[in-house]
């Protein structure tokens, strides 16, 4: 249990507890005195821990200066195991955020002191597992902070920058107690090289890339809110989902050194992520789920299913392709948008981290491997678990959209329609998702909808979707958006507001052990809820000139039939009995996609058209959900207190870093 804020803290003295019995269970396995334990304790001194920095070579030089760049890695590690001359594991969070905007919820950022070395580490990290005998290590990235290079997006300089010290903490690189000096800095002395990665948004985002290079050391990694393939960061299908790219990034988070340095590096950026949308060597080199083959370490998931910023997509398919290759992982899914754990269940967290850790670095056998493999918020801090995840009884099921009584206002079935059925919409860019749901009953013209009957039984979805659609435009450009709704009452996060699901307290609890320049002290949150009348619980967009080759768009041809299939992504949702499943295919989804060049109307044919849905039960259950009788949910007034999504910065932190 956390320590209260108003409570005085203990002292990091106060924590050491000399026995036997404790030192023996922090034992690593493999040491002479080793036996099981449940669980590490915090016996070591913070206040009197080491803390130091090192600087790792990479082995590249990308800032062109004729030298190899080498990281800055901010360390703190137990004095006591040192000076028993005992190994342990590290856990590292790689950043380029440490200096230009800071870290969780407070937007914490690294502080040194008259030294140089290290005081301040942001997050709960090295207060909560130092004490319990692992060391943490904090990396900038190449081109950021106290490091030499350019940053790159996510590639081979990104994802060297923490590699390279997964092996310099093994014995196979290089590195030094200074920036630009000779003198040797070893970690093979006090490091097993068993490491853990764990991170928010980017620095989860180099966890995967890491792992994806399957460097030996690396152990586990923990990626939260975190992008697997940089492509689909910034398009779906061709479809912009920003109006930057990369060299944006880059340019935010270098240091002003690098900025000055790093121009080549930049204009590599603009050249292989042309706003075309088409798939280049840049994207090819930057998406990690390609190489999930190549992964031995553990990998624990977590994310937000309602992330505007980096979207669901991207823990889906990194999910799939690592479950095809039999990678041992975990998995928790929140309602919130791009949040960390920490802020919305953060006892819960705390203790299946530690867990996780004492599992996967330490080896102790504490049942942590055979816990559920997936936590699901069904309701603002309510959870549901699963064994396995999906489920075993999901199977992919196929429904059809409709014809109805009202232009535009359909029917979603397990029968096709008849030959000839269509439906029309024109492309409105100042309309979205929200505006399309909050009129599914009604005829409205940039949107063409099709619901289920009222629901006798709960409907799980559980996975990927995707929406096939032949379309016929009336122009030579245009975008689409298939989104599944839930159409019912309820209340869930609202994770269009600030916080994205959450609300920040000004009280505080303690996680670990402080110093006077280090607290383990953070603010509380609470659940931020909204009353809705409808839910939208997965999305999916393309433009439709990706339609003969998904990785490169061409202009439509006017007045002719094309057919293109929309990625949606994973989701785990329950559609509650008396509600109704609805598809909805638009164009534009306002602050979610750009919109095209032209101001299109298009033509669905819908015997040509359908949603594959992972649905738990199969088609049996979809039939047994809508053959029953059940009064409809009543009907809520348009948005019901849900605003408009708003513009999400393309910054992989968004505004809950």
């Amino acid at each position: 249990m956390p320590i209260r804020a108003r409570r005085t803290p203990m002292s990091s003295s106060a924590l050491v507890v000399a026995t036997a019995a404790l030192t023996t269970a922090l034992m690593p396995p493999g040491s002479a005195q080793s036996a099981p334990a449940r669980e590490s304790q915090p016996i070591y001194s913070y206040d009197n821990a080491i803390r130091e920095s090192v600087w790792v070579d990479t082995g590249l030089d990308g800032d062109r200066d004729g030298k190899s760049d080498r990281v800055a890695v901010d360390i703190i590690r137990p004095r006591e195991t040192a000076q028993q001359g005992r190994k342990i594991p590290v856990i590292m969070d790689a950043s380029p955020y440490y200096s230009c905007c800071g870290r969780g919820n407070e937007s914490q950022k690294k502080t040194y002191g008259p030294s140089g070395d290290p005081v301040q580490f942001p997050l709960f990290y090295d207060n909560y597992f130092v004490p319990r005998g692992y060391a943490f290590a904090a990396v900038d990235l190449a081109g950021t902070s106290r490091s030499d290079g350019c940053d790159d997006v996510g590639g081979r300089s990104d994802v060297q920058s923490a590699k390279a010290v997964v092996d310099w903490l093994n014995g196979r690189a290089r590195g030094y107690t200074t920036r630009t000096g000779t003198e040797r800095a070893h970690a093979t002395g006090w490091s097993t090289g068993d490491t853990g990665m764990i991170g928010k948004s980017w620095d989860g985002t180099i966890a995967n890339g890491v792992a994806a290079t399957g460097v030996e050391g690396l152990k586990t990694i923990v990626p939260i809110g975190a992008i697997s393939s940089w492509y689909d960061y910034y398009f779906a299908k061709g479809a912009p989902l920003y109006d930057s790219g990369p060299d944006w990034l880059s340019n935010y988070v270098n240091s002003p050194d690098a900025r000055a340095r790093c121009g080549h590096v930049q204009q590599r950026l603009v050249d292989g992520a042309p706003r075309t949308g088409d798939w280049t060597r840049l994207w090819e080199d930057r998406d990690y789920v390609k190489d999930a083959h190549k992964v031995k370490a553990s990998v624990f998931v977590v994310h937000g299913q309602q992330d505007l910023n980096v979207r669901a997509k991207h823990f889906g398919q990194w999910w799939d392709a690592l479950a095809e290759q039999g990678v041992e992982r975990k998995i928790w899914l929140s309602q919130t948008g791009h949040v960390d754990p920490f802020d919305f269940r953060r006892a819960d967290w705390v203790r299946t981290l530690h867990r996780w850790f004492d599992h996967q670095l330490l080896g102790y056998r504490n049942g942590a491997q055979s816990e559920p493999m997936a936590d699901i918020e069904r309701a603002p801090g309510q959870w549901s678990t699963d064994r396995v995840w999906p489920p075993r009884a999901t199977a992919t099921t196929t429904l059809r959209p409709g014809k109805g009584a009202a232009p535009g206002v359909g029917t979603l079935g397990l029968v096709p329609p008849r030959p000839g059925a269509t439906e029309t919409f024109t492309d409105d860019p100042a309309l979205g998702e929200l505006d399309w749901a909050a009129h599914i009953d009604s005829s409205t013209p940039s949107k063409a909808g099709f619901v289920s009957r009222p629901l006798a039984k709960d409907l799980r979805l559980s996975g990927a979707s995707s929406v096939t659609v032949t379309a016929t435009p009336n122009t030579t450009s245009a975008h689409l958006s298939a989104v599944l709704v839930d159409l019912g009452p309820d209340t869930i996060r609202d994770y269009t507001a600030r916080g994205e699901g959450i609300t920040t307290l000004p009280e505080r609890t303690c996680w670990g052990a402080s110093t006077t320049g280090d607290s383990a002290c953070f603010k509380e949150t609470a659940a931020k809820t909204a009353d809705v009348g409808f839910t939208v619980f997965s999305r999916g967009w393309a433009d439709l000139g990706n339609w003969a080759d998904e990785h490169e768009g061409r202009p439509l041809t006017p007045g002719k039939a094309h057919t293109i299939t929309l990625d949606l992504a994973s989701a785990d949702h329950v559609i509650p009995a008396g509600h109704r499943l609805a598809l909805i295919i638009g164009g534009t989804d306002k602050d979610l996609i750009d919109p095209p060049a032209s101001t299109p109307t298009l033509t669905l044919d819908l015997a040509r058209t359908t949603a594959r849905l992972p649905i738990v039960g199969g088609a049996g259950a979809y039939l047994r959900a809508t053959s029953g009788t059940m009064r409809q949910a009543p009907h809520q007034t348009p948005l019901a207190g849900v605003t408009t999504p708003r513009p999400i910065p393309p910054i992989p932190g968004g505004s809950t870093r």
